[in-house]
């Protein structure tokens, strides 16, 4: 997320609670954002040590970290006891909860003959282009941006929150909020029941000429290319790069922080654990490629023919 207008490291430090800034005060944050997404100017959070060098060497201008370490050069640290808590004060304040007073909101802007059905929800300050068809109780939440010519079947969620938490030392959960938005490109058909999640602090993207079956999960941060197909029932997780051009076929499930190549065509009720080069087909738990997968399961249903003639050459051989 950008701020407005940058802030120095002591008017960020003055939202928080318990921060000692390590570096120039007056450094300018230009916006923030999760460890995956975050860009130059921005203010980062870590607490993990399996990111610390990761936030460290990243583009990131102020990190936000609850241990002490040398400050690498060009970049402000603060330090906290609780480098999370700080990052979501940060996203209250700079993007709080607005709750709705309308259907409609007073601040969405909608295109020339956009057509918006009965019972849909459309949220602050949410952009919809133009020709589109918003079917009945579709929710469109605040910040979304929907290109022209796009149709939204019914019941779709566009920009709800991320399921993004963090399990804390008692066991229980805490919540990473959102700030970030979802953008949907042009001539896009996204279908009935679907979720479209926002991001965390960056942006969920879905590329122009995207299709989606019903019942898909779309989830924080991802990023979606152009002419990308979606069959029914699959699930994407976050900060996943799917290419342009791929089919994804009904029921696949796509792991986190992945990326799918171009022209890749995965075939129903795979699982992707793993980043896939493009213009190739896969199929099966874990995914491999679909040839090399159907041999394999050639194999397996030969075994117990090949047990059987095992077991009567070892008779023969017995008598």
């Amino acid at each position: 997320m950008k701020f407005n207008s940058p802030h120095t490291v002591s008017q960020l430090a003055e939202l928080m609670i318990g921060v000692r800034i390590v570096g120039a005060p007056d450094f300018p944050v230009s916006g923030m954002n999760e460890i995956h997404m975050v860009e130059e100017g921005d203010i980062t959070f870590v607490d993990l040590d399996k990111y610390y060098d990761k936030a460290l060497s990243s583009k990131a201008t102020v990190i936000l970290i609850d241990k002490e370490v040398e400050c690498p050069d060009g970049k402000c640290l603060m330090i906290t006891s609780d480098p999370m808590g700080n990052f979501n004060r940060l996203t209250r304040h700079f993007r709080p909860f607005l709750p709705a007073t309308a259907m409609i909101s007073p601040t969405a802007k909608i295109g020339e003959g956009t057509i918006i059905q009965p019972g849909t929800f459309v949220g602050n300050h949410v952009e919809i282009g133009k020709n589109c068809i918003i079917h009945a109780n579709v929710t469109i939440n605040d910040h979304s941006i929907i290109g022209d010519n796009t149709v939204i079947q019914s019941g779709a969620i566009i920009g709800g929150d991320a399921c993004y938490f963090q399990r804390t030392k008692n066991g229980t959960f805490r919540k990473f909020e959102s700030s970030g938005r979802t953008i949907i490109g042009n001539d896009v058909e996204i279908g009935a029941l679907t979720a479209v999640d926002r991001g965390v602090s960056g942006d969920t993207i879905v590329g122009d000429g995207t299709k989606t079956d019903n019942f898909v999960q779309i989830g924080h941060d991802t990023h979606i290319g152009k002419h990308v197909l979606i069959g029914a029932h699959s699930a994407i997780a976050g900060v996943t790069v799917i290419e342009d051009y791929v089919s994804i076929w009904a029921s696949v499930m796509i792991n986190k922080d992945l990326v799918i190549g171009k022209g890749a065509v995965i075939l129903a009720t795979s699982a992707v654990d793993k980043s896939l080069e493009g213009g190739k087909v896969y199929f099966g738990t874990p995914v491999m490629e679909a040839r090399a997968k159907w041999k394999e399961m050639a194999m397996l249903r030969s075994l117990p023919d090949m047990m059987e003639e095992m077991r009567r050459f070892r008779a023969e051989k017995d008598k």
